[in-house]
């Protein structure tokens, strides 16, 4: 697979993603999208920059675990999104993110893409994708938020995960979705396009606008599932997100609201 055209992925951005683009970079090789936008100098409020790769060898996603592709074979890119003011539903900008992407690749006429709480892309129970959102301080006390995606392409099978033991789902890529995936411009673009707005949109009115589509895609919704928390571990049934985009999972002692925790095989 050919290197990333920066110029090819440049010329498939709106109008009005260009409009608060500060910069794209491109790198044949990286550490980690995230890492080097959370220690670049952030934007000015409501503008964005990009950072794509074409192999990263320190990837990574929730909890530090480990996200390594074959060179060419996925798509490492992270968008760093500068708020004016803290948003008060913070910790739910990754669902409203995995909602943008889904959106994404229906455009490219992938369907079937799934939502796991709060971060994973699933599809034919698979994992094709995560996210990894980070915050830091943003210049003229605005917040600039790290938004890192990795999506399989193609070889899949390849992808070095962390499977901690089967608590993490196999891998798949775009190929079993679809027999000629599209370039990784494209749908790099494509996604930068989405996530332009959807940084916008959940600047001005939070996760609401995002929620009927997360139920539409909510893959846990109605499942038999255990979530390990920072003090307990808790079994039940996943009955969907609230407003703030919490997990809230139906046990026997009532219905608990999950902020922060990793979903696990349930016993």
């Amino acid at each position: 697979m050919s290197k990333l055209d920066v110029s090819d992925i440049r010329g498939r951005l709106k109008e009005s993603a260009l409009a608060n683009l500060d910069e794209l970079e491109i790198f044949s090789s990286i550490a980690s999208t995230n890492t080097h936008l959370m220690t670049t100098a952030a934007p000015a409020a409501g503008r964005f920059r990009v950072a794509i790769a074409d192999h990263q060898t320190a990837g990574r996603g929730r909890h530090d675990r480990r996200w390594i592709s074959t060179p060419g074979a996925g798509l490492c890119l992270s968008v760093c999104y500068t708020f004016a003011s803290l948003p008060a539903q913070l910790p739910a900008l990754t669902l409203a993110i995995g909602v943008g992407v889904v959106a994404a690749l229906r455009q490219l006429a992938i369907e079937g893409v799934s939502l796991k709480w709060p971060n994973d892309l699933i599809a034919l129970d698979r994992k094709l994708g995560g996210i990894l959102t980070e915050a830091q301080s943003g210049g003229g006390g605005g917040t600039a938020v790290v938004t890192g995606i990795g999506i399989n392409v193609r070889n899949g099978e390849h992808l070095e995960l962390d499977l901690e033991a089967g608590r993490m789902l196999p891998p798949i890529d775009l190929e079993a979705l679809q027999a000629e995936p599209p370039a990784r411009e494209l749908l790099a673009a494509t996604i930068v396009n989405e996530l332009s707005s959807t940084f916008a949109t959940f600047e001005q009115e939070g996760l609401a606008p995002f929620e009927a589509e997360w139920r539409r895609h909510d893959w846990l919704h109605g499942k038999a599932i255990a979530v390990d928390m920072p003090q307990q571990q808790i079994s039940g049934t996943a009955a969907g997100v609230d407003a703030d985009g919490a997990l809230l999972v139906d046990t026997e002692a009532g219905r608990t609201r999950v902020i922060t925790g990793s979903i696990v095989p349930s016993s």
